[in-house]
């Protein structure tokens, strides 16, 4: 395991325990309902399923069409400021 892996999983766990992870899932949330993220991505399911036909698609095959426009779509404003509460998280929790 790298050091990267190691400093990652420790900040994670670090992040679990103390609740933050599950305070920054909560606004992500709330931001990608907010910016109408969500929507466009049920619409995309939609296409996808009907482009394919639902007998055709499984939940993995749908995972793997849309996760690259899904992940696209995230405002910039979105991923700054998740961005900002880390940072702000682990300067106030450095060891």
């Amino acid at each position: 395991m790298s050091k990267e892996s190691r400093m990652r999983a420790t900040v994670n766990q670090k992040m679990t325990e103390m609740g933050e992870r599950e305070r920054l899932k909560e606004l992500l949330r709330a931001k990608l309902t907010e910016c109408g993220w969500k929507d466009q991505m049920k619409a995309h399911c939609k296409e996808v399923i009907k482009d394919k036909g639902l007998e055709h698609v499984t939940v993995e095959d749908l995972v793997v069409e849309i996760t690259p426009k899904g992940r696209a779509l995230v405002p910039d404003s979105v991923k700054k400021e998740l961005l900002q509460r880390i940072r702000a998280f682990l300067a106030q929790h450095a060891t």
